[in-house]
């Protein structure tokens, strides 16, 4: 759990982050967007220290995080960039292993995390470990950035704009590698960016930002549904294309398991009728039946923002 409690930032006049509080439960994904200048990487930078507040508070699972060292706070929690930062001069199994080297793990253990982490990323480490970042793509190298930031088995990992220079296939493919990795190691991520859409299919829940100031923090949903300002209205409408989109989907095509309460939407109906109608009734899901009369399962509001967020 992460607990932000009133942080502040200013440098001489100006304040680039204005008493933010905010708690990011454990094991989930909080998105932070906002324009440029709006103060979300100084605010994700003062997670790990490498920007200290001028005031506030921000706790790790219950603790301080100036409770510790700097450079002890940093190996404990993943950072991964805009860009990946690898060391060019170092092989890729080398970069992965930068920080379990840093905590003074044994080579067999280091050596099996990294083979790990490759393997999941769909790097074969006897093939990419001995290379050197030049000799890699776009996408393998954000990979790589990601998993040297898992390396060390953080509970927390920071992301500032990690798919930003991808082209929209590769970074489409990125972004379900990282929900999945996610998934699986329970991690906690905190993720800037400054594309709502990429929030929307990313978050369990979404901060906006604006002037350094937190203006909306809500689950994706509530956000499309009932923005708290025109600046997050405007940043959802400049989003509305994939929404439009899910008119073209049927239901029975975003079906799933389980049951909810009310009156069945047929299966042939359109996802943006269904959506419409979550939010309109604010219910979190719908059951849906075939044409028989029979129930096909459910449909779920956060099943349809995904979607939409990522349109077939």
């Amino acid at each position: 759990m992460i607990e932000i409690e009133g942080i502040t930032k200013r440098y001489d006049a100006t304040t680039v982050v204005d008493d933010v509080s905010m708690l990011i439960e454990p094991r989930t994904i909080a998105v932070i967007v906002g324009t440029s200048g709006s103060g979300k990487t100084t605010l994700l930078r003062m997670i790990n220290r490498l920007v200290e507040p001028s005031s506030g508070v921000i706790k790790l699972d219950g603790a301080d995080n100036r409770s510790l060292p700097g450079y002890e706070l940093r190996r404990s929690i993943g950072y991964a960039i805009q860009g990946h930062g690898l060391f060019p001069h170092r092989t890729v199994a080398q970069n992965i292993a930068t920080v379990p080297v840093l905590l003074g793990w044994d080579k067999a253990r280091i050596k099996a995390r990294v083979d790990e982490l490759m393997t999941l990323y769909q790097l074969d480490p006897e093939a990419f470990g001995p290379r050197y970042p030049h000799e890699l793509s776009g996408g393998q190298q954000q990979r790589v950035g990601v998993a040297r930031a898992l390396a060390a088995e953080p509970n927390v990992l920071l992301m500032d704009e990690p798919f930003g220079a991808l082209d929209p296939i590769i970074r489409n493919k990125a972004q379900e590698d990282l929900l999945a990795i996610q998934k699986r190691f329970g991690t906690t991520i905190i993720l800037v960016t400054h594309d709502m859409e990429e929030a929307v299919h990313m978050g369990d829940k979404i901060a906006v930002m604006d002037a350094g100031k937190l203006v909306q923090y809500a689950k994706p949903a509530e956000i499309l549904a009932k923005p708290a300002s025109a600046f997050v209205e405007t940043l959802v409408g400049a989003s509305e294309k994939p929404f439009r989109l899910l008119s073209l989907g049927r239901v029975r095509d975003a079906v799933e398991k389980g049951t909810a309460e009310g009156e069945a939407i047929p299966g042939d109906a359109s996802q943006r009728d269904a959506l419409a109608e979550l939010l309109w009734s604010g219910r979190p899901a719908l059951p849906v039946k075939g044409d028989d009369g029979k129930p096909l399962g459910r449909v779920t509001v956060d099943g349809l923002v995904k979607r939409a967020a990522r349109p077939a």
